[in-house]
């Protein structure tokens, strides 16, 4: 078997998705996601301009020699555009290589290790009575765990907290240039435990509460949060200080026993290692589309059980449903599985991307569809073209872009 053709397709169904589809010359399709949220042109260039014409003629069986080749043979290594690109060259080779085998990708992986996959949804309010409604939105959606977010007396817009419509249904912006958002820290580590103490009162100590910094504290800042929360006992902690300084990790952990995940922005194992094998997380976060397939996100995850460390794959809306296919089979068969995060997709985008995996009781399932289980709509998908987007800008009171 050979691959004979290799086409890269763009698609906006509410949000911009890049898309790569391979072509064997027995008539078997392979998809692979590589939407890097606000730059998805330079990883649309990386692939069609450098990447595609080296793939036909390729056995596509051979998928750890084809990864090892695009991120060795490129010298330039590493990067979210390079590791994005190689993510849906490696998903769209597995997608062939269980579609051949008849199997759904999750069989090749070893099998299941567990029935279904428990995630967790986001809840979010300009204000603590918002943000309770939200909770019990997503309670009623049958989510068993609730990333919680909150808006931040005094500041107009804050990251994480959604536009709705009347519905309720979160509302997405589309903007040549980023929207501005405030930020004050020093009220953001007073509101924060507020928010905690309410959703506490209001819902009780089991359900799982998590809640997402988004890298906006320093060291010091985090350790005081983790402990500040200690009481509401988190289910987690996430990305609470920039970790590409890993050594910040040390502080933190030192100071809270509050759990911490972290890794939605990290592309290779090399950025976890001491993270890792000083046991400064308790989840790692990367996804499979950003951190090069599923091929280096299984080992990534055999590295982390060494170390009593779980699985907790990235699962945002900028993932598109090839993305979290991938990411659904891989969790159904790593014994180390925390949780997943999954906020769903639009229908249009459900109709652009149809895909057999299954969001029931707040679970998920990948279904028994050979391959990942999605199948690309192109007559659809050409109708939603690409529209400019960008992730928001964070200034300070003073007007300092903040380093998160």
């Amino acid at each position: 078997m050979k691959i004979v053709d290799a086409k890269v397709v763009v698609t906006s169904p509410g949000r911009n998705f890049v898309t790569l589809k391979l072509t064997t010359d027995e008539g078997l399709t392979g998809l692979g996601d590589a939407t890097l949220n606000g730059r998805e042109l330079a990883v649309v260039s990386y692939l069609a301009d450098h990447v595609a014409p080296l793939l036909t003629g390729l056995d596509p069986h051979r998928v750890e020699d084809t990864w090892q080749s695009l991120y060795r043979g490129a010298y330039w290594r590493r990067g979210p555009v390079t590791m994005a690109a190689i993510a849906a060259v490696d998903v769209a080779l597995w997608d062939i290589k269980a579609k051949a085998a008849g199997l759904p990708l999750y069989q090749l992986l070893g099998g299941a290790s567990r029935e279904r996959i428990g995630t967790y949804g986001h809840a979010n309010g300009r204000d603590i009575p918002e943000l309770l409604d939200s909770v019990r939105a997503r309670l009623a959606e049958g989510y068993p765990a609730v990333r919680i977010q909150s808006g931040i007396p005094g500041l107009k817009a804050v990251y994480g907290v959604s536009d709705t419509d009347e519905s309720g249904a979160p509302v997405l912006h589309q903007q040549a240039r980023p929207l501005v958002e405030d930020w004050d820290t020093a009220a953001y580590l007073r509101h924060v435990p507020a928010v905690f103490e309410a959703v506490r009162a209001e819902f009780g100590p089991e359900l799982p509460l998590l809640h997402d910094s988004h890298h906006r504290l320093t060291p010091v800042q985090a350790a005081r949060l983790g402990k500040d929360l200690e009481p509401f006992r988190p289910f987690w902690l996430e990305d609470c200080t920039p970790a590409e300084n890993q050594e910040a990790l040390r502080l933190v952990r030192r100071s809270t026993t509050t759990p911490l995940a972290v890794g939605e922005v990290f592309n290779t194992v090399y950025d976890y290692q001491a993270l890792i094998t000083e046991q400064l997380i308790d989840y790692v976060r990367s996804a499979v589309t950003h951190f090069g397939g599923v091929t280096p996100l299984r080992k990534l995850f055999d590295f982390a059980a060494q170390y009593q460390i779980k699985s907790a794959i990235h699962g945002p809306e900028d993932i598109s449903p090839v993305g979290m296919a991938a990411a659904v089979h891989l969790d159904l068969a790593v014994h180390n599985f925390g949780i997943q995060e999954f906020s769903g997709h639009t229908p249009l985008t459900d109709e652009v991307f149809r895909h057999a995996y299954t969001f029931t009781e707040g679970h998920l399932h990948p279904g028994e569809a050979p391959g990942i289980g999605v199948e690309l709509d192109e007559e659809l998908a050409a109708a939603h073209p690409y529209a400019p987007a960008y992730l928001p800008v964070n200034r300070l009171h003073d007007g300092t872009v903040h380093d998160w």
